[in-house]
């Protein structure tokens, strides 16, 4: 059993996160496994129509890697229940950029999902832009990530989730209360 953070808890992953093989081939459409799954978006783009045609639409989910372009999956958010964004390793932070863009250039509503080398570190960091799942890297532990979202308690920038800065917060307060 598979546990993600989804909306700051602790539950079971539903969904089947396909990848490539080690030498880079995308799998068969006919091979994939049954259930939920998240495909990688080069597989997305070349069997969409077969993809589509086998599932419902709950069950299918497309994870984008740092260098794909959120732009290219906009127009068949339609079909989608999950986008992931891959994070191949803890450095890369092309993802953030990701998340935000689709949220709020994109205005993608459904679940945004963090996966690849996700660690507790970032994990606050991904919500601000806009992530509400993670699948925390399985030599992580989990419920320690969700001690994350309460490390911060004044955010300066801001973001996704409160796009108000903290100068505008403070002098908007002040003047609530006629100081």
């Amino acid at each position: 059993m598979t546990l993600i953070i989804k909306n700051r808890a602790v539950v079971e992953d539903s969904f089947a996160v396909v990848r490539a093989a080690e030498d880079g081939t995308l799998p068969a459409v006919d091979a994939l496994p049954a259930g939920k799954i998240i495909v990688p978006f080069a597989l997305w783009k070349e069997h969409k129509s077969a993809i589509v045609a086998s599932r419902a639409k709950e069950d299918i989910g497309v994870w984008l890697a740092p260098d794909d372009e959120p732009a290219d999956l906009a127009p068949n958010f339609d079909a989608l229940s999950v986008i992931a964004v891959d994070f191949p390793v803890f450095r890369d932070g092309r993802g953030f950029s990701i998340g935000r863009l689709l949220r709020e250039r994109y205005q993608w509503t459904g679940e945004l999902r963090a996966i690849g080398d996700v660690l507790r570190d970032q994990v606050a960091f991904h919500a601000r832009c806009g992530f509400d799942a993670f699948a925390v890297r399985a030599d992580k532990d989990i419920n320690d990530a969700l001690n994350a979202f309460t490390e911060f308690t004044n955010l300066y920038q801001g973001a996704t989730d409160n796009p108000e800065p903290l100068f505008r917060r403070r002098s908007a307060l002040v003047a609530a209360l006629g100081a």
